[in-house]
């Protein structure tokens, strides 16, 4: 079972999503708070059944948020990041060579995060 991990920075406190084998899926922003944090914790959750637009594709369909944008990076490594019903990234990926390791990432926080608790690390 995946769980959530809050963990502060030098600049503030973030959190990664980790599967049951310990692996980061994603990760989130560095946030001002720990409550804003936790907020974004709550936002992936409820938004992870979100749809998957893959802007890889030429002419891709545009999906309504909340979603899943799988994208490549400047290092044409693919990656994903997910989209709170505003908008707003909440949660992004690392980057994966192949596409289905991205599309299989996707799959494991919609798995794992809805029922996924919270850990803190001092």
């Amino acid at each position: 079972m995946g769980k959530f991990i809050v963990k502060q920075t030098n600049t503030g406190i973030k959190f990664d999503l980790k599967a049951g084998n310990g692996e980061v899926i994603a990760t989130s922003e560095v946030y001002a708070s720990k409550a804003s944090c936790l907020n974004g914790i709550a936002s992936v959750k409820a938004c992870c059944a979100g749809a998957i637009e893959d802007q890889t594709v030429e002419g891709f369909a545009t999906e309504k948020h909340p979603k899943f944008e799988v994208y490549l990076d400047k290092a044409g490594e693919y990656r994903f990041r997910l989209k709170a019903r505003n908008g707003e990234v909440i949660a992004t990926s690392e980057g994966y060579k192949a596409k289905a390791s991205c599309l299989n990432g996707i799959e494991s926080v919609k798995k794992n995060a809805p029922d996924a608790p919270t850990e803190e690390i001092e």
